[in-house]
């Protein structure tokens, strides 16, 4: 009931593997990249060009593609740019595996010269590098520009690159050991609202949700609002089990309900003591509790996500309160300027804005269509890990191809220091690192053979080692001049990833697959009987 590749062969359909995925993106390179449209599952279409959204949605069987496709999600994780690079790579990796081992030469060898070549590299990347001043904003916009350049929001100009590194710096915090903690993903959040101007984007200085006040006589805009967090109900709580209470008189029952009256005008009291004009709570808020806080002049807002909760925290400066007792004038929060409750399109959006020193933030997106606005969002997300990764790192290499044309030409003219066949394996790594500038030239239909064979020449003077693919023209120019950069952060992660993960995968000798019980029975799955994959019981 298993199936079961070994040797030679098992190699042989990883390296084919991982081609293949390296195939689907390798269009999607560059500033003249093409879009993939995709059918997921449920019927809904994605169209992008960022190489993990595109992997995300393919569903693979084969173990080897699989893991592919996880290199481009670890480097979205970790750096946030360059997905596509990575699976092109390290699909080249592997492509230039298979004459070598066709030659007989043992996949230990191949794997200790990928080795070698990846520490000599790393050496020469960190030569290549040369520093940035992080607060100049001018460098900083190029840098971030030149990873979105190749996306679908380039057409806007600077709007996305401006966007993200006013995000990034809101969110930034420097500790006291001078370290920087950059969480865009909690503290940064994006909020898609259909319709309006492109030119409408923003990062909010503070945040904004998609919440109304509970009460239309709730005041709907307050200027330096104090503001209190709570994680509580403002409810009358139920009993935990099932309770029956017998009532022989009639006003027992209007006692009870004076209990009930009592037990919430206490805790909207114990709020009130520290004079809130604004409450916000992630659960419910009984109509009781709405009339004695309205009277009180508090607006309120309920049920908000506990996400969102933090974001606010972190903007107004309050602390977010378990129990109403415990609450102090410390815990309010009053770093807020304006509150303010606006109608966007159908529905209501409520804004905490003019904060002081907000060190969270909300993204308004505005766009046509779904799509435009899913689509920029991703690029969005590509913008924060730039601008992120050279706050963090502030080292720069020159892009378009240029800094793996250098280190082939590097690596090659070194491979013939190197003894024994392990030379062989430290040159094809030279090798396919070319792939980058050749699948650059090639997504913008230049003459792919004249431009290599040009770059190599210069690449092999020294001095040269900013000149790479002009990703619009296709020409051979120079990066420097022309202010295309990568962040040093991406460049090392994307070469130890792809080196690393190609090298793993040729060291598998043995592919052995169990098949589940439930197939077993169903012959038809096993041999790929129906080739309609979508909804049936395999997408489990």
């Amino acid at each position: 009931n298993a199936k079961r590749d070994q040797g030679r062969k098992a190699q042989l359909t990883n390296i084919q593997a991982g081609k293949t995925v390296a195939g689907i993106v390798r269009t999607t390179l560059g500033p003249r990249a093409m879009l993939k449209m995709l059918l997921d599952p449920m019927g809904g279409i994605v169209m992008t060009n960022d190489g993990n959204a595109i992997l995300r949605e393919v569903d693979v069987s084969h173990p080897a593609a699989k893991n592919m496709i996880e290199l481009s999600r670890a480097q979205d994780e970790e750096v946030g740019d360059g997905t596509t690079s990575v699976i092109i790579l390290a699909g080249e990796l592997l492509g230039v595996a298979e004459p070598l081992l066709e030659k007989k030469l043992h996949p230990t060898l191949i794997v200790s010269g990928y080795m070698k070549a990846l520490e000599d590299a790393q050496t020469l990347l960190k030569e290549l590098a040369y520093p940035v001043d992080v607060d100049d904003p001018k460098a900083l916009g190029e840098i971030v520009r030149g990873s979105i350049d190749t996306k679908f929001a380039s057409r806007f100009g600077t709007l996305i690159s401006d966007l993200a590194i006013q995000a990034v710096k809101t969110v930034c915090i420097v500790k006291p050991d001078g370290r920087k903690e950059i969480d865009v993903k909690r503290f940064a959040k994006v909020e898609k609202i259909q319709g309006g101007e492109l030119s409408d984007c923003k990062v909010l200085d503070g945040v904004m949700f998609n919440k109304d006040i509970t009460h239309p006589r709730m005041r709907r805009e307050i200027k330096n609002p104090r503001v209190v967090l709570l994680d509580c109900p403002l409810e009358y709580k139920k009993g935990e089990s099932q309770t029956n209470v017998e009532i022989t008189k009639e006003s027992d029952w209007e006692k009870l309900l004076q209990q009930e009256e009592e037990e919430m005008r206490r805790v909207c009291d114990d709020i009130l003591k520290v004079k809130p004009d604004l409450v916000i709570t992630e659960k419910g808020v009984s109509d009781l509790a709405q009339h004695f806080l309205m009277k009180g002049g508090c607006s309120v807002i309920r049920r908000i996500r506990k996400t969102d909760n933090h974001r606010i925290a972190r903007v107004t400066g309050a602390h977010i309160c378990n129990r109403t007792e415990e609450l102090q004038e410390t815990m309010v929060g009053t770093r807020c300027g304006r509150f303010k409750v606006q109608k966007i399109g159908e529905e209501y959006f409520t804004f905490l804005t003019e904060c002081q020193d907000p060190k969270a933030c909300s993204i308004l997106l505005r766009g046509a269509t779904r799509d435009v606005l899913n689509e920029i969002e991703r690029n969005l997300h590509d913008a924060f890990g730039v601008a992120r990764n050279i706050l963090l790192e502030p080292l720069l290499l020159p892009g378009g191809g240029a800094v793996e044309m250098e280190l082939a030409a590097r690596l090659k003219e070194k491979s013939k220091s190197i003894e024994g066949s392990r030379q062989y394996a430290y040159r094809a790594v030279g090798e396919a690192l070319e792939v980058i500038p050749r699948s650059l030239a090639h997504n913008c239909g230049a003459d792919v053979v004249r431009a290599m064979t040009d770059l190599r020449a210069r690449h092999a003077a020294s001095g040269n080692a900013h000149f790479g693919i002009d990703g619009r023209t296709g020409k051979v120019a120079d990066m420097k001049a022309l202010g295309i950069f990568d962040t040093f952060a991406v460049k090392q992660q994307t070469l130890r990833t792809s080196i690393e993960a190609a090298a793993m995968l040729l060291r598998i000798d043995d592919i052995i697959s169990g098949i589940s019980k439930k197939q077993r029975d169903k012959p038809s799955a096993v041999m790929g009987g129906d080739d309609e994959t979508f909804g049936d019981s395999r997408d489990g």
